[in-house]
């Protein structure tokens, strides 16, 4: 028989696997068991009745978290003109067009996200590959097409996350760090139980959320009362 390790023991003592706790509860437990030396992310994980092979059950976008979430993001912007200097003013990282296009072509990826005018999109086409599978390509789904760059700039910085149901339906998204106070988190969480509830596709069946559970970076899951 396995015996548990010190940290197991120490999660044993304040966390019951099996049971479900109020959300407040929860994302106070859940901030407790974040142990580690570095400040841990709190991440919610939505699993949702929902068949993502059917094209209107698809679940995406993104929200505007009402306490942020503690990262510092680099923004890079694709515009010209009066765009590229609105971006600039709002705190873009990395502003530019055709040079810009060349940098990333050349391997340079410092940025977390990208915004674009709609006018570029024919240019920024071209490093589909590149932006695709990082999951960082501009997209007017999510409001990153725009010529409002620097709106969008401002709520990228501000705390602005996207959520995506994977191919089981799930969804996990960050609500925070560790160091934040567990209203903030509350906040933050509330705020994205309240978008993923809004965005229940018309034709899905049956329980649309089946279970939440929130964790820190290195910690256990905490199931969340539905």
């Amino acid at each position: 028989m396995s015996r548990l390790t010190k940290k197991q023991k120490a999660y044993a003592e304040k966390w019951d696997k099996h049971a479900f706790y109020p959300a407040e509860q929860a994302v106070a437990l859940t901030k407790e068991l974040a142990s580690a030396k570095f400040d841990e992310t709190i991440e919610a994980h939505f699993r949702l009745g929902i068949d993502t092979r059917q094209a209107d059950q698809q679940i995406r976008g993104s929200i505007s978290l009402p306490n942020g979430t503690g990262k510092t993001v680099r923004v890079a912007v694709f515009a010209e003109g009066a765009e590229a200097d609105a971006a600039i003013e709002a705190g873009a990282d990395l502003v530019g067009s055709d040079d810009l296009i060349s940098q990333i072509q050349g391997g340079m990826l410092d940025f977390d996200a990208t915004v674009a005018t709609p006018a570029m999109m024919p240019k920024v086409g071209k490093l589909g590959r590149i932006l695709g599978t990082r999951g960082l390509m501009p997209n007017p789904k999510l409001g990153t097409v725009t010529n409002e760059v620097a709106k969008i700039v401002g709520e990228l910085k501000a705390g602005r996350v996207e959520y995506r149901a994977d191919k089981f339906g799930i969804c996990h998204v960050p609500i925070g760090k560790a160091s934040f106070e567990t209203e903030q988190l509350l906040g933050n969480y509330t705020a994205l139980y309240d978008e993923i509830v809004r965005v229940k596709p018309a034709s899905a069946k049956g329980r649309y959320i089946k279970s939440i559970v929130l964790a820190s970076t290195m910690g256990p899951g905490v199931a969340v009362e539905i």
